[in-house]
């Protein structure tokens, strides 16, 4: 039985009145049921291969949303070309203390300092393998707050759901862990992604790697990722994570809490470091857009400059389970206006 969108949306808007963290709990346990629409949409135009995958649409949903893999197909029937689950550590860890996620309802923004809580890596395999529904999903990566190997946690996570997902996120972007942003330091970077690759190669091999990446990055920090990424020939760099930036026009009263700020604040930034990276790596690495979309218009700003698929979580929590469908609806319109056929045409038309 199919709920339709209206009834979906009327029930994302009233857990709006609960806090945050709980509404989270309650929309993940929704879709767990199949309370969520399920949204049927041929999309060809919005197609496109990206690190041998074929999505059918370039819409995804990005990691944090549904972290321990709990509601993963049926998040792909609310449109979705594809869905990230995590971040997942090889040790369930219960984050930092709450509250830790907080709405910005003036900004249209979030702020959460969750910590990487999550069940661990067995209870995330147990559900990916139980998974019925055809779809791609792929899984972010992340560390141990307390692990003495950092990087072995992630090649860990390759090994433990290696045939259980589409893709792996290796996610070092998260201002929540303590050291974490350390690693995208050039060496340590590099030294990471070969384990990481090896794992791979070993465990999955043909499985792409993705890397996701901060948007506070210092000029130097973005030349050693750019040059690292082609170098090693990773398969997509995903930008950008959330960001420990405040602007000053904030209007919220959340807006001085500690931890990473996500939605409509940070799609300018996380925009124009989008372009900046294409600019660096051109076609020689895809690159995923992702930061404060909430309109097909958002999405095809991030297309333009350079983003090959992109992704969305905040705005969920404002614009409710039907923005997914709303924004594949939408999307063709700006391509007819400026005279594609297809979505793969106007990546990067808007950066070179």
């Amino acid at each position: 039985m199919r709920t339709p969108v209206w009834l979906a949306e009327l029930g994302a808007k009233a857990m709006g009145a609960a806090d945050a963290e709980t509404a989270h709990h309650l929309t993940i346990r929704m879709l767990k049921k199949g309370w969520g629409p399920k949204v049927s949409l041929e999309t060809p135009r919005l197609a496109m291969k990206v690190a041998g995958l074929s999505f059918p649409n370039v819409l995804g949903l990005a990691a944090g949303f549904d972290k321990n893999a709990e509601a993963a197909d049926a998040a792909l029937d609310l449109g979705f070309g594809f869905v990230e689950v995590g971040a997942v550590t090889p040790r369930p860890q219960p984050g930092n203390p709450r509250p830790r996620v907080f709405r910005l309802r003036a900004d249209a923004g979030v702020i959460n300092r969750y910590g990487f809580n999550n069940e661990g890596l067995e209870a995330v395999a147990a559900r990916l393998k139980a998974r019925t529904r055809k779809g791609i999903v792929g899984v972010n990566l992340g560390a141990n707050k307390d692990s003495e190997d950092r990087a072995g946690d992630y090649v860990t996570g390759v090994r433990a759901l290696a045939g259980l997902v589409d893709f792996f996120t290796v996610n070092i972007s998260s201002p929540n862990t303590p050291g974490l942003r350390a690693l995208q330091g050039k060496s340590t970077l590099e030294e990471l992604m070969r384990r990481v690759q090896t794992a791979r190669d070993e465990a999955a091999p043909e499985t792409p790697v993705f890397l996701k990446i901060a948007p506070d990055l210092a000029d130097e920090d973005k030349a050693d990722i750019a040059d690292a990424a082609r170098a090693m020939k990773l398969d997509a760099l995903i930008v950008s994570n959330t960001t420990i930036a405040r602007a000053p026009n904030l209007r919220s009263a959340n807006a001085s809490e500690a931890g990473g700020l996500s939605g409509k604040p940070l799609f300018a930034m996380s925009t124009a470091l989008l372009k900046e990276f294409y600019g660096a790596v051109g076609n020689d690495v895809p690159l995923i857009g992702v930061g404060g979309i909430s309109s097909a218009r958002d999405a095809y700003e991030k297309i333009l400059a350079g983003a090959s698929l992109v992704q969305l979580y905040s705005a969920l929590v404002y614009e409710g389970p039907g923005l997914p469908s709303r924004i594949l609806r939408d999307l063709p319109s700006y391509l007819d206006a400026d005279g594609f056929e297809a979505v793969s045409q106007a990546v990067g038309a808007g950066a070179r």
